[in-house]
């Protein structure tokens, strides 16, 4: 007989792991622990956009693992790679990231190591984050997803020295090749 279905409250009473794992309607979703590569992307953009937030004091970035609770009542609860939330809205950060943060970051290795792209994608606009960003390494380009009114408003790949455009962070000046090497 399968385990009944975790509350988030539940969830977030379980022993802490630095694994990757979410809870999806209830139910634990974990993955292997990603690669050395993956993980030095991830560094780099969390660096870079943690430098910048620094210098325009314009928010805070985390980087996985952290739980964001996009829906405490339905238990859906993501670990993307990079999270970026602005000044505004930094009330949603105490215990745990109570809603969808302005700016996500997803590294491709080469897909999502947990769950369906598409699945986080919908989740992603449908909880009222404004951009997310898909990191594909291994062809070295950037795509930014910019959401509104709870759908895909627009998505834009960025090649290797084409200069990634971000509506979270209009200021930040950096390419796919920069972040990728």
């Amino acid at each position: 007989m399968p385990a009944p279905p975790l509350t988030t409250d539940g969830y977030l009473r379980t022993a802490q792991t630095v694994l990757p794992q979410e809870l999806v309607y209830g139910y634990v979703r974990e993955a292997p622990a990603p690669t050395p590569d993956h993980q030095d992307v991830v560094g780099t953009i969390y660096t870079c956009f943690r430098r910048h937030l620094e210098l325009t004091r314009a928010g805070r970035a985390w980087l996985a693992p952290i739980d964001v609770v996009l829906d405490r009542d339905r238990a859906l609860v993501v670990q993307p790679d990079v999270i970026v939330v602005m000044n505004d809205r930094l009330h949603i950060v105490t215990d745990r990231v109570w809603g969808g943060p302005d700016l996500v970051v997803e590294v491709m290795s080469p897909q999502p190591r947990i769950g369906n792209l598409d699945e986080r994608i919908a989740w992603f606009a449908a909880y009222g984050v404004r951009e997310c960003w898909l990191v594909r390494q291994f062809v070295r380009e950037i795509e930014v997803i910019s959401f509104a009114a709870g759908a895909t408003a627009a998505r834009r790949r960025f090649s290797p020295h084409e200069s990634v455009d971000s509506g979270v962070l209009p200021q930040l000046h950096l390419t796919a090749a920069s972040l990728l090497g």
